[in-house]
């Protein structure tokens, strides 16, 4: 997923946000700085980072009026220094400082996902695993998360529930078993992965043939030991309570991907700064 902000999901959010904070007007700037200054302005990194969200700063000037220059010295997926700037522009110092906090808000947040992802990718370098996100994202921001997740390197799991087949525990137990939901399944036409829990469940969905299958809360061991078993008869992924310190030894069973919640529910936000001249 590239960090697309043209699509409108992302620009109706942009919009709310900028509705939330300036609201009826920025008061504080329009009742101390003179309407007609023209300003510059550089957001900086304040710590080392990996950048997301800094395409969405034309579009945050643009729903507000726009700007005379804006100038991108760097791009969602760059790694950024402490002090290095990323962006500049140069407008009315109203809209300036109108749009800096949902600036540095989503230029925060989103590069604190793609901070987090960044560590886990690297975390499992040289094994061939693959990190996912996943849907446990901040509602109303899920695209805008996996773009960042994507920008620090993870690959992106299913959007939504209606973009791939992913039958878990609760899905079993309605459907009747594993095989009766399986079968359900087939003819939709959509990519199926379905969870396992036990060896006789693992084993049913093998013989009926399921080419992708999620191994929850194993610990390494227990999941080399299954895939193993599975001996390339199926793809893996792992899931259930990995983190960055036992990543790794996940990565290592041979599974195809792990996937993190953490990634996007857990993820701080990194230290950006946006600092003004008066032009």
């Amino acid at each position: 997923m590239s960090f697309d902000v043209s699509h409108p999901e992302v620009r109706d959010v942009v919009r709310r946000a900028l509705e939330e904070d300036i609201g009826a007007g920025d008061v504080t700037s329009a009742s101390c700085v003179p309407a007609d200054r023209i300003a510059a302005g550089t957001f900086f990194a304040r710590q080392d980072l990996v950048l997301a969200g800094v395409e969405l700063l034309p579009l945050i000037y643009e729903l507000r009026g726009g700007v005379d220059e804006f100038e991108l010295l760097a791009a969602s997926g760059d790694s950024a220094r402490d002090g290095q700037p990323v962006a500049k522009v140069r407008g009315p110092a109203h809209r300036l400082l109108e749009c800096e906090r949902v600036s540095l808000n989503f230029l925060q947040r989103l590069s604190g996902v793609a901070t987090l992802a960044r560590r886990y990718v690297d975390a499992v370098a040289g094994t061939g695993c693959r990190i996912l996100d996943t849907r446990k994202t901040t509602p109303g921001l899920r695209r805008l998360e996996k773009m960042a997740a994507a920008a620090g390197g993870v690959v992106n799991h299913r959007l939504g529930l209606f973009d791939a087949i992913l039958i878990k525990n609760n899905h079993i137990t309605a459907a009747g078993g594993i095989t009766n939901a399986l079968e359900n399944a087939a003819g939709a036409g959509l990519p199926i992965e379905i969870e396992v829990r036990t060896r006789a469940e693992l084993e049913e969905a093998l013989a009926w043939g399921a080419p992708r299958l999620l191994l929850d809360n194993l610990t390494p061991a227990e999941a080399a030991e299954w895939i193993r078993f599975i001996d390339g008869r199926a793809m893996v992924e792992l899931s259930g309570g990995i983190t960055l310190d036992t990543v790794r030894p996940f990565a290592e069973t041979g599974a195809d991907f792990i996937s993190c919640g953490a990634i996007t529910h857990s993820a701080v936000a990194v230290d950006l700064n946006f600092r003004l001249s008066w032009s």
